[in-house]
């Protein structure tokens, strides 16, 4: 089904991959009629040519990017925009995309989050933007329809920016990142190695995108084989694929932890750009006729079967038919890897209790947002259940089309008049359901998705109320095929099933009627319309020289993500309040981490203030630290929390995950390695320190590290620094590899003082 490359390979003609060896040479000999050296082939995939066409300087292997088009829903927006706004911003440069798919339902939590949306509006207005109204289309639906474009690049602050299958390289990053592209500044990377991913054969009827998705992850997740490069689909199989199915799969490689993806276009990607009424948007993408890849991922498509992705994780696949053999196994498996996970010895997910007559009952379906409300794979649910009656049972099926266009197009072509008629619940575009703040399950519910993720509590559940239930992904066909069983996890290729296929028409008007579209024209007079709940952020001061740092949360999961950095759910109420917001850090993972990071800011705070902060235990570090032989003067030394986790930042893109630290007085966090570049990259925009360590720590949790020297060492580029853990000791912390303007933000606190500063 899947064969992973060691090494690097060699695609010939667009069709041939070759391992990378004499094998190769002599391959590419025959049908170049030459030698191509790798650093000649490097050059030749699509992924080169895109990131040169967008790279501003002349150094290919440090990029400085500038993109085509950025993207933010109404959890991200706010707080981009009022950083922008903090720096200097005057109008939007690019067209930039404010939707609002996350935050619609304007009550969860007890805040008013319609002025959320009365915000984006405003600013939409004032700066130049275009503004989708709640329940048009989720940002990615909308993106892939309005704003993609063969050889394009792409922005947004969602981690599941990926228009790949439409020729268009999607990044998704923290608002910090938009914020520089708003600043007319650049996004600075490292030119990204590139994986090949060959795909070659043709499905069998029942087996969806998400299938795809799920067997791909599950081969290259563990194994970082794609971390942070660039995906760049290829073969045969590809023109077996209609386009929202590659679109399926595409989206979902934000899983792998890649930092893109790109496809090879064609004739059908041709005409859904003409079905969406720009042609123009259409040109043919292909590799060079020798190309070099990092690695390559070879998929059978014609091998790919129903798969379920089990708590906790999009990489804990299983074929549904695996699961079915060995239910019992694989589900105590389970049971108690997610006990050690989040930490609680006597978590019970209730997955045993769902067992009947030995085959595993879901209590809940779930199709929708980016990944399972696209209009083919809606299509093919109504195919499936035309006709049927999915009774009164506990089982129940939500389906949220992806964008009201294509929701009537369902509606046109008889789709929902079947869904509807056979009991399931069919709602408007909303991305709430992927994060816990929709369609919430009950207790020991267990809820089947074609959605993006199945972190843990991100289908809204809260362990700390005694109420926890867990999500496993599925794609939407095989749901479909669950529902007409009661909830009895079934795969569809179980059914034999018509699958009709009909066409899709486009209908603008939908958004011609509501969208304002304001790019090019920014009104400076235009005022912004602020709620009670949308503050500004609070001051943060730069980099001293010297550093005193407490360890106030010591996590040692293998991954951290974001949602246990910061929960999704209940908490997107106050993402437009950083202070209210920032109670909820590391809730679910370290429930008293902010207690205890508001202990250590509060004599920051009377530093900064002048104000006598020495107490018993602060007098005791600065001791330890004269005994240590340095001179450092409390008065001018940072005082600040530290973080540890082995991996943390697995997930979303959403910056809150490190501005929320050092809102509560974060510097730095300490890492083995950190599971994506975007939450590296929030860390350094808002001024905290991505530290590195290997090997078992010297400090636990309440430790005082003494850095002498850090703002010297970020300035020249050290890239270690020797800390002292006070009465224990000493090791050498690895200090990040940062960009000449990544060292002056850490140096001046966080990019809203960098921007400020200039």
């Amino acid at each position: 089904m899947i064969k992973l490359y060691e090494g690097g390979a060699y695609l010939i003609g667009g069709k041939k991959l070759v391992k990378d060896g004499p094998e190769a040479a002599a391959e590419i000999e025959r049908s170049a009629g030459r030698a191509v050296s790798r650093a000649e082939a490097a050059k030749n995939t699509m992924a080169y040519g895109i990131l040169k066409a967008h790279n501003t300087s002349d150094d290919m292997e440090n990029l400085k990017l500038k993109f085509d088009a950025m993207a933010s829903h109404d959890i991200t927006y706010v707080g981009i925009v009022q950083t922008a706004r903090a720096s200097g911003l005057e109008r939007f440069p690019i067209p930039y995309v404010l939707t609002n798919c996350h935050n619609s339902l304007c009550a969860v939590g007890g805040t008013i989050n319609e002025d959320d949306h009365m915000f984006g509006l405003s600013a939409a207005k004032k700066y130049g933007g275009i503004f989708v109204p709640p329940h048009l289309a989720v940002i990615h639906t909308y993106m892939r329809e309005m704003q993609s474009g063969c050889g394009r690049m792409i922005l947004a602050s969602d981690s599941h920016t990926r228009y790949g299958a439409l020729g268009t390289m999607g990044v998704g990053e923290g608002g910090g990142e938009l914020v520089k592209q708003l600043l007319e500044k650049t996004y600075d990377v490292k030119r990204p190695g590139v994986v090949a991913v060959y795909l070659t054969g043709t499905p069998h009827p029942g087996v969806g995108p998400q299938d795809v998705a799920l067997a791909i992850i599950g081969a290259v997740f563990r194994n970082g084989y794609v971390k942070n490069k660039v995906m760049e689909f290829v073969g045969d199989g590809i023109e077996n694929l209609p386009v929202e199915y590659r679109n399926g799969i595409d989206v979902m490689t934000t899983e792998t932890t890649c930092l893109s993806s790109i496809w090879r276009t064609d004739g059908k990607v041709k005409e859904y750009f003409e079905i969406h009424g720009r042609p123009e948007a259409y040109r043919e993408l292909n590799p060079g006729e020798v190309a070099y890849y990092d690695g390559a991922v070879v998929v059978d498509l014609a091998a790919v079967k129903p798969m379920i992705a089990m708590p906790l994780h999009p990489s804990n696949v299983y074929t549904i038919e695996e699961l079915n053999a060995n239910l019992a196994d694989i589900v105590d498996a389970v049971e108690k890897a997610a006990a050690k996970q989040m930490n609680l010895k006597n978590l019970d997910l209730g997955l045993r209790e769902r067992i009947a007559d030995g085959r595993l009952m879901a209590s809940q379906g779930f199709i929708g947002g980016c990944a399972g409300g696209t209009y083919d794979n809606v299509a093919d649910v109504a195919d499936i259940l035309e006709g049927h009656q999915l009774g009164s049972g506990e089982f129940s099926l939500s389906i949220y089309p992806s964008s009201q266009p294509a929701y009537l197009g369902l509606i046109e072509n008889g789709a929902i008049p079947k869904l509807m008629t056979a009991g399931a619940i069919v709602k408007t575009a909303f991305c709430g359901p992927c994060f816990g703040a929709g369609d919430v399950p009950a207790h020991h519910g267990f809820s089947i998705r074609h959605s993006t993720r199945n972190f843990p509590n991100r289908e809204g559940s809260k362990p700390s109320d005694g109420q926890i239930a867990s999500v496993a992904l599925m794609d939407a066909r095989s749901i479909g095929a669950t529902a007409l069983n009661g909830g009895r996890i079934t795969p569809a290729t179980d059914l034999d099933v018509n699958y009709t296929k009909p066409k899709y028409f486009f209908n603008k008007a939908v958004y011609d009627s509501r969208c304002y579209n304001g790019f090019g024209k920014a009104d400076p007079e235009a005022e912004l319309k602020f709620g009670p709940n949308i503050t500004d952020w609070p001051q943060m001061s730069p980099l001293t020289n010297d550093l005193l740092l407490k360890v106030v949360s010591y996590i040692t999961d293998d991954v951290t993500t974001t949602d246990e950095l910061i929960p999704s759910g209940e908490t997107s109420s106050y993402r437009s309040n950083p202070l209210r917001l920032a109670e909820f850090t590391l809730s679910r993972k370290d429930p008293g981490y902010v207690g205890r990071a508001k202990a250590v800011q509060k004599y920051e705070k009377a530093r900064l203030a002048g104000e006598d902060f020495l107490d018993g235990e602060l007098s005791a570090a600065y001791q330890a630290v004269k005994a240590l032989g340095f001179d450092s003067r409390p008065e001018a030394t940072g005082v600040g929390s530290v973080v540890y986790a082995v991996k943390p930042g697995d997930g979303s893109a959403r910056e809150q995950a490190a501005s929320c630290q050092k809102v509560l007085g974060g510097w730095a966090n300490i890492a083995r390695e950190y599971a994506t570049k975007r939450y590296r990259s929030n860390l350094i925009n808002w001024g905290m320190i991505p530290f590195t360590y290997q090997g078992e720590p010297g400090f636990q949790l309440d430790d005082f590290i003494f850095l002498p020297g850090i703002r010297k060492a970020i300035a020249e580029g050290d890239s270690t620094l020797t800390a002292y853990v006070l009465g224990k000791g000493t090791f050498e912390i690895g200090l990040p590899e940062l960009t000449e303007d990544e060292r002056q933000i850490v140096l001046d606190g966080c990019l809203i003082n960098y921007y400020r500063g200039q």
